[in-house]
């Protein structure tokens, strides 16, 4: 089976621990049986690593931890229950110092995985966020065939609302739409064939919420909430 950039992505996740309990499950499985995937897993592993180790503990909150040890201590040793809150507990702490750099660790795997792959000709990457550590979408753009590759991080779909991508530069007037993302999968959109390689290199990707569906004038309704530059993705 062909190893495919779809597949380091999900070794990616899978490295963070943000796969949800099925999809984790199956990538299990596929491990077993796929070497190309258990390497790239360990790989991830061994490269994030350094964060994990950097991420400073974040303490419980105080009325918690004590009434789910007494919880734990009050109940015989060899039952069930305590064994149970037991696992409970360790994946609660585990959450708990993990949760401040969730994202931004996620954000770099993502960006880390597109710089690091063989790229091809003219590729190019951004990540769209409000700051460093709220990245919310990565957009992956190939100048060669005007391709434009949009991945969700920590975007979350709006009840009655739209993500909308505009590509922004002097050279354009207004910002210009780029089309809806969709917050939970890839987004592909072959829309930058029609802009001059300067214009896409240097533009400000810009994406605001919008009803349902888009702008209907093909004008942002409100200011940006999430904003990128393409960096270049070395070969």
């Amino acid at each position: 089976m062909t190893f495919s950039p779809d597949d380091d992505f999900a070794a990616a996740e899978y490295a963070l621990g943000t796969l949800e309990a099925g999809e984790r499950a199956a990538l299990v499985a596929r491990r077993l049986r796929e070497p190309d995937l258990d390497a790239a897993i360990r790989a991830w592993e061994a490269r994030l690593s350094p964060l994990a180790e950097a991420t400073p503990p974040l303490a419980p909150p105080t009325d918690f931890l004590p009434a789910i040890e007494a919880r734990i201590h009050a109940v015989a040793p060899a039952s069930d229950a305590v064994a149970t809150l037991r696992r409970r507990l360790t994946r609660w702490r585990a959450a708990a110092i993990g949760a401040t750099g969730i994202a931004a660790a996620l954000a770099i795997g993502i960006v880390g995985r597109e710089a690091t792959r063989p790229a091809a000709p003219g590729e190019f990457v951004a990540v769209l966020q409000k700051s460093p550590d709220s990245p919310a979408f990565v957009a992956t753009v190939n100048l060669a065939r005007g391709e434009l590759t949009v991945r969700p991080v920590a975007a979350r779909p709006q009840a009655g609302k739209s993500y909308e991508l505009w590509i922004i530069d002097p050279k354009l007037g207004a910002p210009r739409s780029l089309g809806v993302l969709d917050a939970s999968a890839v987004t592909r959109n072959p829309r930058l064939s029609g802009y001059d390689r300067s214009v896409v290199e240097d533009a400000t990707y810009a994406v605001t919420i919008e009803p349902e569906g888009g702008s209907s004038d093909g004008k942002p309704s409100g200011p940006p909430v999430f904003v990128g530059k393409l960096v270049p993705v070395e070969p």
